[in-house]
């Protein structure tokens, strides 16, 4: 690229900071969790799809104290975002609050968490992608191995089982 190209060329922003979930964090992620499933484009999940989500707040519990995951924080230090691996080969959280989203921090924990299993010995990541997530993950290279359908406290839902292969830069 020519000096002129690189001059008119905007820079990247500086990606959100992220740091290890801790016990601590507990209170913080299920309110971001929730904030996200209540929250969610009603073009995409209905009124009584995003209330029985929400009832799936009750079992976060456990998976946060098993879990490896990170925190995408504000400014001001407060989590608006978080993802997490359980068990090690499968992302089983990635969460946003609703103010936070289109700001590339679910995209950044993603890579995050990838290179933190790519580092921990894992050669290939597992996920079931809600029908927001799954763009995220296919423009990150991950692929569909299959669709499925579910019931969430009676209410159904499709989602996407996704896989990756994880390859050291």
């Amino acid at each position: 690229m020519t000096a002129e190209g690189q001059a008119g060329k905007q820079a990247e922003p500086e990606p959100h900071p992220l740091r290890p979930l801790q016990p601590g964090d507990h209170d913080a992620l299920r309110e971001i969790y929730l904030e996200a499933v209540q929250h969610a484009d009603p073009a995409v999940y209905s009124p009584a799809q995003c209330r029985a989500w929400s009832h799936w707040a009750d079992q976060l519990q456990g998976i946060l104290q098993r879990g490896q995951g990170l925190v995408s924080c504000g400014k001001d230090g407060h989590a608006e975002a978080f993802g997490l691996r359980d068990p090690a080969d499968r992302i089983a959280l990635l969460y946003c609050r609703p103010r936070s989203q289109r700001q590339g921090r679910a995209r950044h924990l993603l890579r995050a968490l990838e290179r933190q299993a790519l580092d921990g010995g894992c050669r290939s990541l597992r996920t079931e992608a809600s029908l927001l997530s799954q763009p995220l993950f296919s423009a990150e290279g991950w692929q569909v191995s299959w669709r499925e359908a579910l019931l969430i406290e009676g209410v159904p839902f499709r989602r996407f089982r996704m896989h990756k292969e994880l390859q050291a830069n």
